[in-house]
């Protein structure tokens, strides 16, 4: 299916999609997709990240949220989603995008949000992390992206996983069940951190039986009954967030193989099927939705439209499902 209209179509793109194309589906030689990278810095949405970063380090004004947003007021609302344009999840576009750190390390970005930014829970210091295991992850692969310490994080959710194997971001408010959001979320964390570092033993053991929880429910459905967990679990959406969908989560598999030279799990050939299956006859795959909330500009198209950034991961993630499958 990856026939030379598509990849035509996918590279004509930003910067930031563009390298991963030339590396992932191409297998073009690393001084091609390097050079493409590089341009993450200086031209496309990468540029225009780095643009609004704020003289103390952060991105509109605040850690997790902007310095203007109203908590009690329409913006808060349970369906207007939440904004995307403050510290945290700016760093993680940027991050995700390919963004050489050496940028922000120049710009002295870890100091500066050491010395000037806290959660807007308690006023916790940034790089110390919070009590919700989604912040928490991105925080650790963020950290470590910029050199960061996150090591009291990374101990945090060696000591917050739940006895079934996973993460509840709600373990705050009493829950003992697992989360397949924050779940995930936690893995990405704790798979940056071994990607970095090489892990400990703990870290390892977390990550295995975090892995294990999405695996015994074939990724999308419930242990007790068999059934899709949700409607969400092959609605696909670009950016991804923390949200939940089996190719988000197939993609987190893939990268962990390569770290663990590991052949994919069996078990997740129901959620592969579920990911081939909302592949349009042309190869691409389309945008179910934007989740909602307040954005520095938008990155992909509008729900409807085939998504360059969802046809990427969906055709990487079949390619390596299918090369390691007779």
């Amino acid at each position: 299916m990856v026939t030379a209209a598509l990849i035509t179509w996918l590279r004509d793109s930003d910067p930031a999609l563009r390298w991963q194309v030339e590396r992932d589906l191409m297998c073009e030689p690393p001084e091609i997709w390097e050079a493409t990278r590089a341009r993450v810095a200086t031209e496309g949405f990468g540029a225009r990240l780095l643009a609004l970063q704020d003289p103390d380090g952060q991105w509109a004004g605040g850690a997790y949220f902007p310095a203007d947003f109203d908590f009690h007021g329409p913006e808060a609302a349970e369906d207007a989603g939440q904004p995307w344009t403050a510290t945290t999840w700016t760093l993680n576009s940027l991050r995700e995008w390919g963004l050489d750190s050496a940028v922000l390390r120049e710009r002295r970005t870890a100091e500066l949000l050491a010395e000037n930014s806290r959660w807007e829970y308690k006023n916790l210091p940034y790089w110390g992390g919070e009590v919700d295991c989604c912040i928490n992850a991105v925080t650790v692969a963020n950290g470590l992206w910029l050199g960061a310490d996150i090591t009291g994080i990374v101990d945090w959710f060696v000591e917050h996983r739940l006895p079934d194997g996973g993460w509840n971001c709600e373990w705050v408010e009493g829950s003992t069940r697992s989360s397949f959001h924050s779940t995930l979320n936690s893995l990405k964390g704790l798979l940056a951190y071994d990607i970095a570092t090489g892990g400990t033993d703990a870290t390892r053991a977390a990550r295995e039986r975090g892995e294990e929880y999405l695996l015994q429910r074939g990724l999308f459905r419930r242990l007790s009954t068999g059934e899709p967990v949700a409607p969400w679990v092959d609605r696909f959406a670009y950016p991804m967030r923390w949200y939940y969908n089996v190719l988000n989560a197939a993609e987190y598999f893939r990268q962990a193989s390569l770290l663990d030279d590991a052949k994919p799990d069996p078990r997740m050939a129901d959620a592969i099927e579920l990911i081939r299956g909302t592949r349009q006859p042309d190869g691409t795959w389309l945008q179910a939705r934007r989740h909602p909330g307040r954005v520095w500009f938008e990155v992909d198209v509008p729900a409807g439209e085939p998504s360059k950034w969802l046809t990427l991961f969906g055709t990487r993630v079949l390619a390596w499902w299918d090369s390691h499958t007779p």
